[in-house]
């Protein structure tokens, strides 16, 4: 009977302390929930300040065109491409317009005179600034002046992203120089302290000043597309009757002016001879023509017989 009484207390003190225990737990329930809400509503908002951030932005795309291709005159194609970029509103940075000599010959042809003949290639390398809404009208405008293209390359750089670096890097220096001058104005008069203050704070000054002046020049390579174009043409030839200058002891002695005189004469007849044998061709038919008539086609004499 005893035994059955100390089991019967035993089963009650088990009874009461889990009563106990489940009203402490219903108790903190509600104060984890709500502290777990709250965690993932601060979560919450920051991955959205995050990814508020994080968003792609606007595309904005370096377009560029370089272009090598052969034409019929250098220097009128040149003009053509002048007018046009000039009525879209674009500009010319380089125009390198020259002639490349790839051989001279001089012939002496008189005493005081000789022809020289020069070979050359007329160039022109340009490079053209143009509105990017304008970039494909030009080229094709250009198109017009290609008898040969060698090659055409057309591309688009994306630097949206390459902008927003720039951008946040400057916001985050704008920010530091902040805390760095307030920490200045308060670092008293240690001299030291200041100056190695004074130079950090420019350092970060330059550093945002470089970053806006590569979004500076960015932009302006998005607003204006660069064409590169390298024309050529055919290899041309000019010929001129050069004047030998003389000076007083130039003048040679009577023999040798006789000699002048002989050469300037063998000179004419081997023009005379060189265009002699041009007409080769007409001396070879004439010559068959005289055989055939003389061999078939001259009529036997007529014999008059008593």
């Amino acid at each position: 009977m005893k035994t059955i009484k100390i089991g019967l207390a035993v089963a009650l003190l088990a009874l009461a302390t889990a009563c106990k225990y489940g009203d402490e737990s219903s108790e903190n329930a509600p104060a984890d929930q709500s502290e777990t809400k709250a965690m993932g509503e601060s979560g919450s908002v920051e991955m959205a300040g995050n990814a508020s951030k994080t968003n792609i932005p606007e595309r904005k795309l370096v377009r560029t065109a370089d272009i090598k291709f052969k034409v019929k005159d250098v220097a009128k194609s040149t003009y053509a491409i002048e007018s046009t970029v000039n009525r879209y509103g674009g500009l010319i940075t380089n125009n390198n317009l020259q002639s490349h000599i790839s051989e001279v010959s001089r012939t002496k042809v008189s005493r005081d005179s000789l022809r020289e003949t020069t070979q050359y290639v007329v160039e022109n390398n340009l490079t053209l600034r143009v509105p990017n809404r304008a970039l494909d009208t030009v080229v094709k405008a250009i198109a017009h002046e290609i008898q040969y293209l060698d090659y055409r390359v057309i591309k688009a750089d994306d630097v949206a992203l390459q902008m927003l670096a720039n951008q946040l890097a400057q916001q985050r220096n704008a920010k530091h120089n902040a805390r760095l001058a307030d920490g200045v104005d308060r670092v008293g008069k240690k001299l030291n302290q200041v100056a190695d203050a004074e130079n950090n704070l420019l350092g970060k000054d330059e550093q945002s000043d470089n970053a806006a002046i590569q979004n500076l020049s960015l932009q302006d390579q998005v607003n204006f597309s660069t064409i590169t174009l390298a024309m050529y043409q055919n290899e041309s030839v000019r010929s001129e009757l050069v004047a030998i200058a003389k000076t007083p002891g130039d003048y040679s002695s009577f023999g040798l002016e006789i000699w002048d005189g002989v050469k300037n004469g063998w000179f004419i007849l081997e023009r005379i001879i060189a265009f002699f044998v041009q007409l080769w061709s007409l001396f070879l038919i004439g010559g068959i023509a005289v055989f055939v008539f003389r061999r078939y086609l001259r009529k036997k004499p007529i014999s008059i017989s008593n």
